[in-house]
């Protein structure tokens, strides 16, 4: 992984770090975590679902870069961005594909409602 730090600041090029397999079709790049967050890309092939339930302790928020997301009931195509309170679950699943770019903040989040849905998808 190449990193570039200037005053506190961390670079790098997505391509740099290596993508993990979490299960069949489904992989996982992370980023660098901070004190206050972790962030990740995540690329579902067609057809996959995330193995377990995810279980949040911490704030989480996702936008969808390409593809479709199916929460539930919802499905969130591209552009979508999704917000989950501490303390929710989901487990997602796509038919089509998708990346999907995220982050997991610790504590209160700042200018927003947490768990708010800020833009839904019909």
């Amino acid at each position: 992984m190449t990193e570039q730090r200037q005053q506190q600041r961390i670079s790098l090029h997505i391509d740099d770090i290596e993508a993990q397999e979490v299960a069949p079709g489904i992989t996982v790049r992370r980023f660098l975590p901070t004190a206050a967050a972790r962030g990740w890309l995540i690329d579902f092939a067609p057809g996959s679902e995330w193995p377990t339930l995810d279980v949040h302790e911490d704030e989480e928020r996702y936008y969808v870069i390409s593809g479709e997301v199916i929460e539930g009931e919802r499905t969130f195509g591209e552009g979508s961005y999704v917000v989950f309170a501490p303390g929710s679950s989901h487990r997602p699943r796509s038919d089509r594909g998708a990346r999907m770019l995220g982050i997991n903040i610790a504590g209160p989040p700042s200018g927003s409602r947490p768990g708010e849905r800020l833009r839904q998808d019909g």
